[in-house]
């Protein structure tokens, strides 16, 4: 009898399965993998970026330090023995998405909404008119981020009208009325913060094209307008008159209710000199956005709002100054080449995370978070979705639809190197976090983001030589 005899049959490779996003609702999917015992698994989580985190390092604002917090609880995941990340990839340009699958088992999308919705209206492309997506890239440093032309902008910006009135939009209002003390301790990189600190802003105007009771905002960032060192916030009483629909909204939703109490709070306030003007102006749509060479004002049209929240014009049109303009509308989910997508809803179609090809499941794809649902939630509202997901996943898995299949045996970054990619392992995505940290502490901060490809590369290659 050999040795192999004594041993008993070898044990099942595990699934491999591929998460193509390191945001949020990629890393819950990993977590909900491997938390369960039924079927071992091992997860690649790969990523565009040389980072992880998504929108947790580059859609939450820097002035939000508990917030941005959550990615300590996400790290854990990362550190499952099970996951590994491989960020640096970008599928299409590394790998195809029938390539990626032919490599491993399974594939969940994760990776997101990232384009933004445009309004759609005239003077829209003039200098001076920016998606909330870009400003929010440049200050998060997102390397990415056209840098020159956010910065062109905030130079002239002594009047902003932010458009929408979610959390997006106040995070933006907000950052733009901090003062130059109340974001020196942020992580954000240091040309952001002298570019905001040089920024003539002296009135940000957010507006709402419905009323108070329909926006979406939380209760929690709104109130973070009030609490800013040199900026009053500012708020029409008239706005804040209810019809009979939006007082019935107001009783049976406790979030319309207290944002409507924390507005009224500020009704009653008056401009202050020396302060930066933080508006709140509801009923008013943009229909045009005004200037020649670049924007000079918006034209807005007021609005009235229905029984159902729907909101039409009145024909009363006023113009509102405005040397910038930011959009921040939403966000809209984009196809990948070989994957099916709703260009409509901005979602690829899928049925309790499948994706459906079709109209019928496809074996072995799925998908979690905004690419799943659409632009919605919050980021805790990433755990329950990837879980459903990953539920599914783990049913066909039982079903026998899903398996280990005999011909996965290649390594996954062994290939992508084979092919010419550089991946960024754990060890190399630590080497950049060390980095960061270091020049955090260079001016007294927990750390400083490194926002160029070749600072955030040049960390890992010297990490990688201080090993050897």
């Amino acid at each position: 009898m050999s040795v192999d005899d004594h041993l008993g049959p070898p044990s099942p490779r595990p699934l491999r399965v591929a998460i193509v996003g390191a945001g949020p609702a990629g890393i819950y999917a990993a977590e909900a993998l491997t938390r369960q015992q039924e079927i071992p698994v091992a997860v690649d989580l790969l990523d565009r970026l040389p980072t992880p985190f998504g929108l947790v390092r580059h859609g939450i604002a820097p002035d939000h330090p508990k917030m941005r917090a959550i990615r300590d609880t996400l790290h854990r995941a990362l550190d499952h023995p099970s996951v590994r990340f491989v960020g640096n990839v970008e599928i299409g340009r590394d790998l195809s998405c029938g390539e990626l699958l032919e490599a491993v088992d399974a594939v969940i999308y994760t990776y997101g909404a990232a384009r933004d919705r445009q309004l759609a209206i005239p003077g829209e492309e003039l200098p001076g008119s920016l998606a909330a997506t870009d400003l929010v890239a440049w200050y998060t440093g997102h390397p990415d981020a056209d840098r020159a032309t956010v910065e062109a902008a905030l130079a002239r910006a002594r009047s902003v009208v932010v458009v929408g009135v979610g959390n997006v939009a106040l995070d933006v209002a907000r950052v733009l009325a901090r003062t130059p003390a109340e974001l020196e301790a942020t992580d954000m990189p240091q040309h952001v913060l002298d570019a905001l600190a040089a920024a003539p802003v002296a009135e940000v105007t957010i507006l709402g094209r419905r009323g108070p009771a329909q926006a979406t905002f939380t209760t929690q960032e709104l109130r973070e307008l009030g609490e800013l060192a040199e900026a009053t916030v500012l708020v029409d009483p008239a706005d804040l008159e209810q019809d009979p629909s939006a007082a019935e909204r107001a009783a049976t939703d406790r979030v319309v209710g207290r944002n409507l109490a924390v507005l009224a709070g500020w009704a009653g306030h008056a401009p202050q000199p020396g302060r930066t003007r933080v508006r709140l102006r509801f009923f008013g749509r943009p229909v045009r956005l005004l200037g020649e060479d670049r924007v000079t004002g918006v034209e807005v049209e007021r609005t009235e709002v229905d029984a159902d929240g729907r909101a039409s014009g009145t024909g009363e049109v006023s113009a509102l100054p405005a040397d910038l303009v930011v959009r921040s509308v939403g966000y809209r989910g984009c196809g990948l080449p070989e994957l099916p997508l709703d260009a409509g809803r901005g979602v690829v179609p899928n049925e309790a995370g499948r994706v459906l090809r079709d109209g019928r499941p496809a074996p072995r794809e799925y998908v979690a978070g905004w690419i799943k649902r659409g632009p919605t939630g919050v980021v805790g509202t990433n755990k329950h979705d990837a879980r459903e997901t990953v539920t599914a996943l783990l049913e066909d898995a039982t079903a026998g639809v899903l398996r280990p299949r005999g011909g996965s045996k290649n390594d996954l970054v062994a290939e992508l190197r084979a092919r010419g990619a550089d991946p960024v392992l754990l060890e190399d995505w630590r080497a950049i976090d060390a980095a960061e940290v270091a020049l955090g502490a260079t001016r007294g901060r927990a750390r400083t983001t490194l926002h160029q490809w070749e600072t955030l590369m040049a960390a890992v290659r010297e990490a990688a030589a201080r090993a050897r």
